[in-house]
């Protein structure tokens, strides 16, 4: 079977009111978020008036206020204006924020982000990547593959990639979650078609259910969100449900989804679009190859090799990441020789096992994986490209849990994750959107007894500068410091940097 699309449609000019709402005044609660940044972004380069309010400045707002965005920082039932005609909120923010209750007081239509992404993305020729792990990873590798292969995508990711904005094979820009892209696909069996809107597509809230995908990829699917889901069996009719968005195969709509633990049986049965899987199985459709000693990456398709680079990100997982990148480039018609050159560049993004420095001889690397799978996948990846054990050393985890919910329903799938870790240091959970009560029922002392009954040298350490001061009494040359969470544990890493005179920032 021929992996490129068979069929090709004229010219298509992108709509001028991608929300719908015929040239309305959108504000955006939350505009500083790296999603809705991006959307802001999106929406003012369709010439849409486009404004918004956060809680304070950032390099996120600055960039917005540079890109001639409206961006105030008064939360209040005023500051949506007169003139306001639909307000755009971001998943952060909760039905009870005064900026929200305002607008239905007035009558005004409030749009989630990932409603508003949809009707961006009905306009084009959307992109969604779905799967309880490795999204945004995915998702920038692809961008920057389609970027270097000429496809010319707009892309929204929820993470920040300094080769975003000029692909991989070009010198890297600033740090952005965001790229603009053109009206049309540039290039390729896809070329003349409504341009390329890629982004995550997250399942929390079935927030994904609002995406309009041509095309979409369907990862892993494992138990998370569980203040939201009942049981593994509801989180697959949601995975169901977004698939049964993509459209028909004569309309072009092709799903890629993993081989294995995808519950493809369950998920793909009676869709009409074109479904693939990928996977490291050889009865995959696009099959994967991986030398963990060389990091090299293949994928095959009908017993012939497609394409081939050598990964700079460790880990099998990233590895998985990189082989639905370059599939899913091919599916939309992209040449497969430069999707390989460009993934042998990518250089990873902010936050994912990236190695921001070095001090006194201890590396310290920062990572975003919250969920036990991730944990584990990205200990095991350090011990393949830089175990510490190899030069005396240790390594010496910080992990903060995200979420009182997350951590109660996944307490025993947390307590096994750690198993490559020297030492644990486990600061207070991060409380967002739970409750108050959920709040109480778990803490992380629990997980720290958890750990310690698994052998596991562990302990519960806050505030933040507790636990630099203990990381510089305790690292030695040699280990390895890996600070891992959703929430801003990242400021661990950096200010144990910060208090060491003569550390080497990355």
């Amino acid at each position: 079977m021929d992996p490129r699309p068979s069929t090709r449609t004229k010219p298509v000019e992108v709509a001028c009111d991608p929300l719908g709402i015929g040239g309305a005044v959108p504000h955006m609660v939350g505009i500083g978020g790296c999603g809705m940044s991006a959307l802001a972004k999106l929406l003012a380069s369709s010439g849409v008036p486009v404004r918004g309010t956060d809680m304070g400045a950032t390099p996120v707002t600055d960039s917005l206020t540079r890109a001639g965005i409206e961006v105030g920082f008064e939360q209040t039932a005023g500051a949506l204006g007169d003139d306001a005609d639909v307000v755009i909120a971001s998943a952060a923010v909760g039905a009870d924020h005064a900026e929200v209750v305002a607008a239905r007081d007035r009558g005004i239509p409030v749009l989630s982000y990932a409603q508003a992404l949809g009707r961006c993305q009905a306009g084009r020729t959307g992109v969604s990547v779905a799967g309880t792990h490795g999204k945004s990873t995915t998702s920038a590798m692809l961008g920057c593959a389609l970027t270097d292969a000429g496809i010319d995508p707009a892309v929204i990711v929820g993470a920040t990639c300094a080769q975003l904005s000029r692909g991989a094979l070009t010198e890297p820009g600033e740090k952005t979650g965001f790229r603009l892209g053109s009206p049309t696909i540039q290039n390729g069996e896809w070329g003349g078609r409504p341009g390329v809107l890629l982004a995550e597509a997250c399942e929390y809230n079935r927030s994904f259910h609002h995406h309009r995908p041509t095309v979409a990829s369907i990862g892993v699917i494992e138990p998370d969100h569980l203040d939201i889901y009942s049981s593994l069996d509801e989180i697959v009719e949601a995975f169901r449900g977004f698939a049964q968005l993509v459209p028909d195969e004569a309309d072009g709509g092709r799903l890629l989804i993993a081989h294995e633990g995808a519950h493809r049986t369950q998920v793909a049965a009676g869709l009409t679009c074109r479904v693939e899987t990928i996977g490291f199985s050889p009865a995959a459709d696009y099959v994967i190859g991986f030398d963990p000693s060389t990091r090299r990456v293949s994928v095959s398709h009908e017993g012939a090799e497609l394409g081939a680079w050598v990964n700079t990100m460790a880990g099998e997982h990233n590895a998985t990441n990189a082989a639905t990148a370059f599939a899913l480039g091919v599916i939309l018609g992209a040449d497969p020789q430069l999707l390989g050159a460009s993934l042998g560049a990518f250089g990873g993004l902010d936050r994912r096992l990236q190695m921001i420095g070095e001090a006194d001889g201890v590396r310290v690397y920062d990572d975003y994986g919250h969920h036990p799978t991730e944990i584990a996948r990205t200990l095991e990846a350090v011990r393949q490209s830089d175990d510490p054990a190899e030069r005396g050393g240790r390594l010496i985890t910080v992990f903060q849990p995200h979420q009182h919910s997350r951590t109660r329903f996944l307490m025993e799938e947390f307590a096994t994750s750690f198993e490559q870790a020297d030492i644990v240091i486990v600061p207070d959970i991060y409380f967002v959107r739970d409750t108050q009560a959920e709040r109480h029922k778990v803490s992380a002392a629990d997980l720290v007894d958890r750990l310690r009954s698994r052998g596991v040298r562990a302990m519960h350490l806050y505030p933040f500068d507790a636990i630099v001061e203990q990381l510089s009494t305790l690292a030695r040359p040699g280990d390895v410091v890996l600070v891992m969470g959703a929430g801003p544990v990242w400021k661990v890493a950096h200010g144990f940097l910060g208090a060491h005179a003569g550390a080497v920032v990355s």
